[in-house]
């Protein structure tokens, strides 16, 4: 694996509590976790990410909106529009966007059908999709040995989160950055 990259992890209170400069000791890390963190906030803060300069950008940002009664497509749409931005003005950078995290069963079904339209998504901006749903799931939601609230992860969780994203990072990592900035559509426009 490469090592000493510029890892930024953007999202909300999942991101946040990561010990990410602790799990990913031979990289310069920042974390860009805000907690309570909705995608328009994500998109209001791209100007940070932008200033980090990083070699590659761990996503995971949405469940807020769902608790915040958005719909399924205004959260794809933003998640896209937070994609189609970080590839506009970081042409270079790696980009993982992992699935929206399973969390109480009542919002199930939403995630689920976000993250199929996601996962389809994610390559159209060269970005890879990374489902945590089989490492942090059991069933239609959140595993109940990783949480004590039903959203946020105990140490147990983020251990399994962590053996996915390793991985994940590597296969991202074996990518060659983008030498030149690609034309995108922006969702928007693409309707």
């Amino acid at each position: 694996m490469t090592m000493g990259e510029k890892l930024v992890f953007l999202g909300d209170s999942l991101t946040e509590g990561g010990d990410w400069a602790a799990r990913f000791p031979n990289d310069e890390v920042v974390n860009l976790g805000v907690g309570g963190d909705t995608t328009m906030d994500v998109l209001a803060r791209i100007d940070d990410v932008v200033a980090a300069d990083p070699d590659s950008i761990v996503l995971l940002i949405g469940t807020n909106d769902f608790a915040s009664k958005r719909s399924v497509e205004q959260v794809v749409r933003n998640i896209e529009t937070i994609l189609v931005d970080l590839r506009r003005l970081l042409p270079g950078v790696r980009l993982l966007l992992q699935s929206i995290a399973p969390r109480d069963v009542e919002y199930s079904a939403r995630i689920q059908d976000a993250n199929r339209h996601l996962r389809q998504f994610a390559a159209t901006v060269r970005a890879q999709y990374l489902d945590l749903w089989p490492a942090l799931a059991v069933g239609d939601a959140l595993d109940p040995d990783f949480t004590e609230d039903g959203l946020h992860l105990t140490t147990a969780g983020y251990d399994a989160w962590v053996s996915e994203l390793e991985p994940g990072l590597e296969r991202l990592r074996e990518e060659p950055p983008m030498s030149r900035p690609i034309t995108i559509i922006r969702p928007s426009e693409a309707r």
